[in-house]
């Protein structure tokens, strides 16, 4: 074997060896929650003297679904002189005369909802929460986003756990309005079911940290402040306060069973700049906050797994050069002896890839414990669009460790309720250029690969082959299409 070779194979195995040690970190997981899955908080009864809450609704050229929000918060079942609304503005489209009227409609019925405009966006979300709070009268400060829908009982089911003076937050679990939308649609639910169910229910009901994901949750003002306030030198101010907030010794609640609509995306392009912020925030929260969090004095199992939370979109850079790896070291491996891939590398991509779809069974069993197993037949499509965010997510982590600045790109939403409503031609479109041609490419490099395991029959491959080239395929192709698609309606309305 030459040097080059055993590099290949070294550094392919190496890969593999972190990636299935983040799998069984997801057993972990499924542990903790089926370990304390009777552990359920019952509501405490509403005190008798109800606080003071203002509810925060940042958002950013949001003209689809600004006025559905302020109509549905107006509507919250909460005593009208204890209840303000913020609508905080930084829009730079019709979204501030929807927003507008929207908040003059509302005041005429007697709510006390305000309208914040700002013209310089300075700290982007961060900024203008802060701003709002500088205003805000509420003891109690919930926030919503432009997608969502509560319910009218959220107050009312949130308040009352903060008889506790340790607790800084109450998180709801997100519902989905449009998850039959589309496979896309459908495979988003599931991956933000098992995000909530596993990863918040787990930890949070085995004493560890987990985050406020930015909406749908309500903070003790008082909390905010003592951990630091609102700060923007993350794409991800959420986690990073939540990560401050309990090193301060605040506590967090997640009610799984309290559910807040909303809408995810409908458009490949608009689902991967969603990951593209989730992800390098995620990056640049762990390199601000990770080492704090190490040197502390917190117990070794919370230092464990806020390690394990903070860090794993690192994964997407080694599911990035085990993209380009894999042919060679498998050609390599195929002329040493076939036996040494079904004894090594096979059972370390089962270790990586059964715990994901483990974890997503779990997840759908518990929430839907009649009709679960139908569900499964999304499983293969979830790890293959899994993997066809490598290239997206890798440039996000390369972008947070490089430490290269960029601006809170909002995910566009389009008030698409029902599978008659359509997106194409709307405003807000997002494109990209080189990274679907890139995933094109390695859905073509897969594909080949794929042929060369059948020629070969290297059968035991060729399953995890398959997921690579559907998962790259995929993204690529259906970002090229949508964004066709939607700039041809464009150009023919603007011809008209």
């Amino acid at each position: 074997m030459t040097s080059s070779e055993t590099f290949v194979l070294a550094t392919y195995f190496f890969v593999l060896v972190i990636l299935a040690v983040y799998g069984w970190h997801r057993y972990y997981l499924v542990y903790q929650y089926m370990k304390n899955r009777d552990r359920r908080r019952e509501t405490p009864p509403l005190p008798a003297l109800l606080p003071a809450v203002t509810v925060q609704l940042p958002i950013y050229n949001e003209m689809y679904v600004a006025d559905r929000l302020i109509d549905a918060v107006c509507g919250i079942d909460y005593p009208r002189h204890l209840l303000e609304i913020q609508v905080l503005d930084d829009s730079t489209d019709e979204t501030t005369s929807v927003a507008e009227r929207a908040v003059r409609r509302n005041t005429a019925n007697g709510v006390n909802i305000t309208y914040i405009h700002r013209t310089d966006r300075t700290g982007y979300k961060a900024g203008a929460l802060d701003e709002g709070l500088r205003a805000a009268k509420g003891e109690f400060v919930a926030i919503f986003d432009a997608d969502f829908i509560p319910t009218p009982d959220f107050l009312l089911k949130t308040v009352p756990f903060f008889a506790d003076p340790k607790v800084a937050m109450v998180q709801a679990r997100w519902g989905h309005i449009n998850e039959d939308y589309s496979l896309l649609t459908k495979i988003q639910a599931i991956l933000l079911d098992g995000h909530f169910v596993l990863e918040h229910g787990g930890r949070n009901r085995s004493g560890l940290f987990f985050n406020f994901n930015g909406t749908a949750g309500i903070w003790r003002r008082t909390a905010i402040g003592d951990a630091g306030g609102w700060q923007h030198d993350t794409l991800t101010e959420d986690l990073d306060l939540s990560y401050r907030a309990q090193m301060r010794g605040w506590t967090f609640i997640f009610l799984p069973d309290l559910i807040a609509p909303a809408e995810v995306p409908v458009e490949m392009n608009s689902f991967k700049s969603q990951q593209h912020r989730w992800a390098k925030g995620s990056i640049q929260t762990c390199r601000k906050v990770l080492p704090r969090i190490l040197r502390s004095g917190l117990p070794l199992r919370v230092k464990a797994e806020a390690f394990f939370h903070l860090t794993a979109n690192f994964n997407y850079l080694l599911m990035c050069v085990l993209s380009v790896l894999m042919a060679p070291s498998m050609v390599i491996r195929f002329n040493m002896g076939w036996y040494e891939m079904l004894l090594i590398d096979v059972p370390l991509f089962f270790a990586a890839t059964a715990s994901v779809a483990n974890f997503y069974m779990v997840c759908q069993r518990e929430l839907y414990p009649r009709t679960w197993t139908q569900r499964l037949r999304y499983l293969p499509f979830l790890m293959s669009i899994g993997i066809g965010l490598t290239v997206n997510n890798t440039r996000a982590v390369l972008e947070a460790l490089f430490n290269r600045q960029s601006e809170f790109a909002r995910t566009p939403k389009y008030r698409i309720e029902g599978q008659s409503d359509e997106w194409i031609g709307k405003k807000y479109r997002q494109s990209f250029v080189v990274q679907p041609m890139i995933e094109l490419a390695l859905g073509l490099y897969f594909t080949a690969t794929v042929f060369y395991a059948l020629a070969n029959g290297i059968y035991g491959t060729v399953p995890f082959l398959v997921l690579f080239q559907i998962g790259f395929l995929y993204t690529g192709l259906l970002s090229v299409v949508q964004q066709y698609a939607s700039d041809d309606v464009v150009l023919k309305t603007e011809e008209v």
